[in-house]
């Protein structure tokens, strides 16, 4: 599994969750919602150090992760990070490995 974020993706980080060099962006698991991988669950996001990070990709000085708790959520699948312009927010595509 890995973690891609494009361009739009990382300034929308950096201006709404104030995301700098040396900060840590954690992808978790959250009961509620849906998801194209599980009915019931989806994904959140928070601005937090890593206890047990199984996946990071650091952008821009920002380190993005996912715990190894975590893991199970992606089925296989790795986490692409783009920016939807028209709803001003990150959109979160699952692609398989």
């Amino acid at each position: 599994m890995n973690i891609q974020l494009n361009n739009l993706a990382k300034k929308w980080f950096e201006e709404e969750m104030y995301a700098a060099k040396g900060d840590f962006i954690r992808f978790y698991v959250r009961y509620g919602g849906s998801s194209p991988l599980h009915d019931g669950f989806s994904l959140g996001v928070s601005k937090e150090e890593p206890i047990e990070a199984a996946v990071t990709a650091k952008h821009g000085g920002v380190t993005y992760f996912v715990e190894d708790k975590d893991l199970w959520y992606f089925d296989g699948h790795h986490l692409v990070v783009e920016f939807d312009e028209q709803l001003d927010e990150p959109t979160y595509k699952y692609i398989r490995d």
